[in-house]
């Protein structure tokens, strides 16, 4: 696949997610639980956290199912739940999923702390926890996800060199994802390292369970508070937030360069007619296999070691295997070599009447 130039190779940054605290427990990749010996029949739980941002749904689920049933030759079961950004929901769906006897869980929290006891629940079950794009709480076996604070510094480095000399002419508006999503803090974290002492800004927002409408509702503020003539761009972490923002900035008769992260089509289409400046492209599939692989592995009782080159530790647990992935900023220039070469989306998903005038400007066709 190739690569923008803000494309990074993350794996040898995975030291960087590792979090202080004391920890008393270890990630336990090659270690057997009750669910060893099995063969290809297994059973592995699915738990995603939430259907507002369309990558759920659209992309996870069906690339984690399909990568199970290929590894386990058809004869895995996959059983699915999302907690619609209910943390007390995905609590349930874990005691749901032991009831059922599940082999192994892959869990992308609601809320990473919440999570906690739930995952203790599991293990004591005896069944293994991959965590999958978020670095849950508790004793997990297994975590995949991409280098997130490399994705926050691809959007601030992307917004600084859409701003160039404009950089210090007025002021930005910062849209952060929830508190509640350790990856927010890790995006906001790579953002400021880059932003911090070459823009002024204005207002930050930390952006309750990362809706659309918050954002959009914080953006009205933030217009209200900073004035219009003043704001110079925005900074959003994600495409949901974007879309909430730029109907904000719309309406006040504002453009300027707007962030985004996950290449939503609807994101990739505000990028196309200039709307939106650029999104953080996350290949998911790569995402997913890697999550499949080691929830198939540890259900089987084998060693993750050819799997899993990084280790990471949480607030709770130490040296958990993890596979960490890279990620490319995408902009209208890249279309082609991103998400359409991927076979993410065709030229036909992007370029629907509203924005066909855009796509020949382009040469997407």
């Amino acid at each position: 696949m190739r690569r923008a130039a803000f494309a990074v190779a993350a794996g040898a940054m995975a030291v960087s997610l590792a979090a202080c605290g004391s920890a008393k427990e270890s990630g336990g990749g090659s270690k057997t639980t009750d669910s060893a010996k099995k063969g290809d029949a297994i059973k592995v739980g699915l738990l995603l956290p939430e259907n507002q941002t369309a990558r759920y749904e659209k992309f996870d689920r069906p690339l984690i199912e399909k990568k199970v049933k290929e590894l386990t030759n058809g004869k895995a079961q996959v059983v699915y739940a999302n907690a619609k950004q209910d943390a007390s929901t995905q609590n349930q769906q874990v005691d749901t999923m032991i009831t059922n006897k599940v082999d192994v869980l892959i869990v992308d929290a609601v809320d990473t702390a919440a999570i906690k006891s739930s995952v203790q629940k599991a293990k004591d079950a005896g069944i293994p926890v991959v965590a999958y794009d978020r670095l849950a709480q508790g004793p997990i076996s297994a975590y995949t996800s991409f280098d997130n604070e490399t994705v926050g510094k691809t959007q601030g480095e992307a917004l600084l060199k859409a701003l160039g000399s404009k950089a210090k002419s007025g002021k930005i508006v910062m849209m952060n994802g929830s508190i509640t999503d350790p990856n927010a803090a890790q995006f906001k974290k790579g953002a400021h390292e880059v932003l911090d002492g070459k823009v002024n800004v204005g207002k930050e927002y930390d952006t309750k369970d990362w809706k659309p409408e918050n954002a959009n509702s914080n953006m009205e503020a933030a217009i209200s508070a900073l004035g219009k003539k003043n704001i110079i761009g925005v900074y959003s972490a994600n495409d949901g937030m974007a879309g909430g923002i730029v109907t904000a900035l719309k309406a006040a008769g504002i453009s300027v360069p707007v962030t985004g992260q996950d290449a939503e089509l609807a994101g990739v289409q505000r990028i196309v007619a200039g709307d939106q400046y650029m999104s953080v492209y996350k290949p998911y599939a790569p995402e997913a296999d890697a999550a499949a692989e080691m929830a198939v592995a540890l259900a089987q009782g084998k060693s993750l070691d050819s799997i899993a080159k990084d280790k990471v530790d949480s607030p709770t647990t130490k040296q958990v295997p993890t596979v960490i992935l890279p990620v490319t900023a995408l902009t209208k220039d890249n279309i082609k070599d991103t998400v359409i070469k991927d076979g993410v989306y065709t030229a036909a998903d992007i370029c629907t009447s509203q924005y066909k005038a855009a796509c020949d400007k382009l040469g997407l066709k």
